[in-house]
């Protein structure tokens, strides 16, 4: 089946889908961008061939018996709906099922019944009510179904105790609903699901819906969503990507998404589902400074921490790359580290910022920084700023060799690595050109120059030169820096300046220009 997609804002010319029976495709976007209108546009397009299921109107929904075919309402037996009916609340859609169920289950037994006492060789048949019981015990293994006086009962492992679908928890009725639900489709239609993750444990979420497509493979499932993890874990199944909506005109701004090489799929589709630029940055997204700073000095941004730099500069450049797809700005925060400025210039004019300090830890020993926090915990500013900045310079000078080493050693590995990434026509020639490299990089002159360099700013006291090249975690601790703020330690410093930015104190946007400032922006 060939599906014509709404209208888009753009072009008069709609999209094209195709839902061939045992296939899947994902509706994906942010809250508010129209993927509910999108759906039922696709839905009113395909007619009785669509068929729509949501757990929450299953679960807690009680209205009338509809007479549309594309609801489990719709295709319920009248009578059944009818008797529930009589009993003064509405029924939601699962009792509305589970009494369906039981109704056909009776009308079989009753047919067999009839069969052998007319002697005939008739077989109980495998009704719904029994692919319906499979897989909730392939999904709830411990958990046992009971079909007691007309009535479908649940124990969990060796608990003698029998208990109604009510006692369920929401996620345990969900599986039963959506398990029952899908059996009503009509053959050979499309299933649409609205938010497939409701309820439903994330360990559980993936395998129920593979095993549902399979119980059905002569529908097409089109699953309605803004979650990102379910959409990626259909894996090949298109997505379409809805951005916004224009309510008047009944058109969308919307995509069907490219495949991505250099970003995982998951992280790509939450990005563009947040509608804002998009800023990569180093670090664990949980305990790293990184993302606890960058987000309160970028507000505007969706901020993601992808661990390492090479990540980083990986993801800005694939996501760069799709920008006349998703229609997103995006960059990247890389430590400057032992990063000569040549490397420097590189990155940036890849859109990675990579600030004039050598790691983040340095950015909280910025001038500005210091001042800004001595003065609102009423320590004298002028004396922190003085007694950090000499203690910054005399632990620098203790470890300047060591420094110019490790820099040394990071270019060198730089150079190796570029030098002999290239084509050689046989071993002899790379064994020539590898033995040359000694002379030709030179580590011990340039091990040399950098200690000059670095002695003539410890001597002149650059304080901000030192920053940029100095690459020690511990500094932040060792200079003292939080007592003179008026801190006990180097973590309540840290957590003071976070905190200070996450209000609307004036002092907080002097330290968010002072950051943004290093960073290269003004």
């Amino acid at each position: 089946m060939n599906i014509n997609l709404p209208r888009r804002k753009d072009s008069d010319k709609p999209g094209m889908l195709s839902a061939a029976p045992g296939t899947s495709f994902v509706i994906i976007g942010a809250n508010g961008a129209g993927k509910t209108r999108f759906t039922a546009s696709m839905v009113e397009q395909i007619g009785d061939k669509a068929f729509r299921i949501s757990a929450l109107d299953g679960l807690y929904e009680r209205r009338k018996t509809s007479a549309s075919p594309q609801t489990l309402r719709g295709r319920c037996d009248a009578t059944v709906a009818a008797g529930l009916e009589r009993g003064g609340n509405l029924p939601t859609g699962l009792e509305l099922l589970l009494a369906q169920l039981m109704h056909e289950e009776m009308l079989n037994l009753i047919g067999y019944k009839l069969a052998v006492a007319n002697d005939s060789q008739s077989k109980l048949k495998r009704t719904k009510l029994d692919k319906v019981i499979e897989i909730w015990q392939e999904v709830f293994p411990d958990n046992k179904v009971l079909i007691n006086s007309g009535k479908i009962l649940f124990s969990r492992g060796l608990d003698p105790e029998n208990y109604s679908a009510l006692k369920l928890s929401d996620g345990e009725r969900a599986v039963l609903y959506y398990a029952g639900a899908i059996l009503y489709a009509p053959h050979n239609s499309v299933i649409f699901v609205d938010s497939p993750e409701m309820f439903l444990h994330p360990t559980l979420t993936s395998s129920l819906w593979n095993r549902l497509e399979m119980l059905r493979r002569d529908c097409a499932f089109c699953y309605t969503t803004h979650d990102p993890d379910f959409a990626s874990s259909r894996n090949g199944a298109p997505v379409i990507w809805v951005r916004d909506c224009d309510i008047e005109q009944n058109a969308w701004d919307y995509d069907i998404m490219p495949s991505q090489d250099g970003i995982a799929s998951e992280l790509y589709m939450s990005l563009v589902g947040a509608r804002k630029p998009v800023l990569f940055i180093e670090g664990d997204s949980h305990r790293s400074i990184d993302a606890r700073l960058y987000p309160l000095i970028f507000p505007d941004f969706t901020v993601r921490s992808l661990g390492s730099c090479n990540k980083v500069i990986e993801a800005t450049r694939t996501f760069n790359g799709l920008a006349s797809f998703h229609r997103l700005d995006s960059m990247g925060i890389v430590d400057r580290d032992r990063r000569d400025d040549k490397e420097v210039e590189y990155l940036r004019g890849k859109n990675i910022l990579v600030p004039e300090v050598a790691e983040i830890e340095n950015m909280f020993l910025l001038e500005e920084v210091i001042t800004t926090m001595a003065k609102v915990n009423g320590t004298d500013p002028t004396r922190a700023l003085q007694k950090v900045k000499h203690a910054v310079i005399s632990l620098f000078k203790s470890e300047l060799r060591q420094q110019a080493l490790q820099h040394t050693r990071h270019y060198m590995k730089k150079m190796v690595e570029r030098r002999v990434d290239g084509r050689f026509p046989d071993i002899d020639t790379l064994e020539k050109h590898v033995g040359g490299l000694l002379d030709e990089l030179n580590p011990r002159g340039m091990y040399e120059n950098l200690c000059r360099e670095f002695h003539a700013s410890a001597d002149s006291g650059d304080y901000r030169s030192i920053l940029k090249v100095y690459n020690q975690k511990s500094t932040l601790s060792n200079c003292n820096v939080a007592q003179l703020c008026g801190y006990t330690n180097k973590d309540r410093y840290i957590n003071g300046v976070i905190s200070l930015l996450s209000g609307n104190r004036p002092e907080a946007e002097q330290i968010r220009l002072a950051f943004r400032t290093a960073l290269g922006l003004s």
